[in-house]
């Protein structure tokens, strides 16, 4: 007997209609089988129209478009303006970069992870002329990743619990309030929806798509195809596949078949304009090895405590480790490990097997790390794009991180990326590298007390948290203490040489248990 079956497609189950009205976007034409090269940057950014959103790529002056943001910059804020950009950065505070663009005043809104000490930026945005929705660096890279594959949104845990999870950070303020004297806020952050797997919180983000993508490669062939060189991947290749338009400024442009298809990191159904690089590399930070010739001075005190916080900092760091190192004083201590012990350093950017500073001959503007200083790569060093530097730090494959703070609590709370009123440079990867410590332990390596004196390990953050119940390890320059996570709590384990209990107990704000085999710091 033949059963009849009733099929109903989705549309007619849940009464959907098809996206018949969905707003047609603003984004420049694509003609395919047109030629991909065009002569200039000029030509290639003219149909770009006021409103639109632009995904920059490049990681601080590494990797930028300079060239094709130079002729936007061009068309000048009456004939381009109230852009939108997505950028991990907004320039320097000397140029590069979209300094310039934010400068003319043409783009009216920055989706980005960490402003720096790009002053001009931060008095544009305390002053409301400028936008900024600060958003993790490793989410801001996901969400691009996400809007290329055309997911519309996806679950991270990731900055649970902070103010970007509660929409608290202001995204454009207005004039200054006559009584409180604070500025008002006219247009708020987003709360997230959250969902809890597996007993665990978890913020939901939505795709990040561009109208236009802008972007730099080491060799580009005339199909569009693209190689990349070293850190300049960091966002190059995520956000060429999520805007609606690609252009590349290319620093080489070959002939198809002249790049070998392993060698090929953007494919080139990816890119639609391609145009010759004419501006030059710049490097942020020109940092390089002191090649043993330089006469030593005698150490400031200054310079002997984060001495002595790097050298305890790194026996946490054991042979096979991978290892992220904030910037600052985490930075120094791979400098005090055991010439046995290797370690391999991940930097956010993109880096696994990161090197030391280079000399003057093999300094490379192409190969930077998170702090956007020059460094060399290790033997068996490899790098990649910013989707796959977080996957490695969001999915726990990092061993230990060690941070930088401004507060950290009794119960792990940390507090490193802002202070309300004073401070606003965002919080770049952080919120991404405390967001999976169960798997990844994370060390704060920190000087004890402020510059003004105030104690830095206290038993509840004032400061806006970069994580919750994140942090295991606390080594300053006075002491070392073990961090209960699941029941709060400090124990101090160890003392610097020379300092005992009672200073300790003077310059914390938090209550602490003693160990019974109290040691001593080297």
């Amino acid at each position: 007997m033949t059963i009849a079956r009733s099929f109903h497609t989705a549309s007619r189950r849940y009464e959907q209609q098809a996206n018949t009205k969905v707003k047609r976007d603003s984004a420049p034409q694509i003609v395919r089988g047109d030629s991909k090269l065009y002569k200039d940057a000029d030509a290639a950014v003219a149909d770009i129209k006021s409103g639109a959103t632009i995904l920059s790529a490049g990681f601080g002056l590494c990797g930028t478009a300079d060239t094709i943001i130079e002729a936007i910059h061009k068309r000048g804020a009456d004939s381009l303006n109230s852009l939108t950009v997505v950028s991990n950065n907004g320039g320097t505070a000397s140029g590069g970069g979209l300094s310039s663009l934010i400068e003319s005043g043409q783009i009216s809104r920055l989706i980005m992870s960490f402003l720096g000490n790009n002053k001009a930026l931060e008095k544009k945005y305390l002053s409301g002329e400028v936008a900024i929705e600060l958003t993790p660096q490793g989410t801001i890279a996901e969400r691009i990743r996400a809007a290329g594959a055309g997911i519309p949104a996806f679950y991270t845990p990731t900055a649970v619990n902070t103010l970007v999870q509660y929409g608290e950070i202001p995204v454009r303020l207005g004039p200054v309030d006559e009584e409180t004297k604070k500025p008002t806020v006219l247009e708020s952050g987003k709360p997230r929806e959250t969902r809890i797997f597996n007993g665990k919180v978890y913020n939901m983000e939505t795709a990040l798509p561009g109208d236009v993508a802008i972007l730099r490669a080491w060799k580009v062939d005339e199909a569009g195809n693209c190689q990349f060189r070293y850190t300049t991947k960091a966002f190059g290749q995520i956000m060429a596949k999520a805007g609606k338009v690609t252009i590349v400024e290319a620093e080489n442009i070959v002939k198809v078949g002249e790049i070998h298809p392993d060698n090929v990191h953007l494919q080139g159904i990816y890119v639609n304009r391609i145009v010759p690089a004419t501006s030059e590399k710049k490097i942020e930070i020109r940092s390089l090895r002191e090649d043993g010739t330089v006469e030593k001075k005698e150490k400031s005190e200054a310079l002997l405590r984060r001495e002595r916080i790097a050298r305890r900092t790194a026996k946490e760091l054991k042979h096979g480790y991978y290892v992220n190192l904030g910037v600052g004083i985490p930075t120094l201590a791979p400098s005090f490990l055991n010439p046995e012990t290797q370690v391999w350093i991940q930097s956010e950017n993109g880096i696994l097997g990161m090197g030391p500073y280079p000399t003057e001959d093999t300094i490379d503007a192409d190969i930077i790390n998170a702090g956007k200083e020059t460094v060399t790569l290790n033997p068996g060093a490899s790098t990649f794009d910013s989707a796959e530097s977080f996957a490695m730090i969001r999915g726990g494959h990092v061993d230990v991180s060690v941070l930088g703070a401004l507060q950290v609590s009794a119960n792990g709370d940390l507090a490193n990326f802002m202070i309300p009123g004073k401070v606003f440079k965002g919080m770049g990867g952080a919120m991404d590298l405390v967001g999976n410590p169960d798997k990844t332990k994370i060390v704060v390596a920190t000087e004890h007390v402020a510059k003004d004196g105030s104690a830095k390990i206290v038993e509840t953050c004032a400061l806006p948290l970069t994580g919750a119940r994140v942090v295991s390890t606390i080594i300053t320059d006075l002491c070392v203490f073990e961090v209960d996570r699941q029941k709060g709590g400090l124990t101090l384990i160890e003392l610097a040489p020379g300092v005992e209990v009672e200073e300790v107990k003077q310059k914390t704000k938090a209550k602490f248990k003693i160990a019974d085999n109290l040691g001593r710091m080297e």
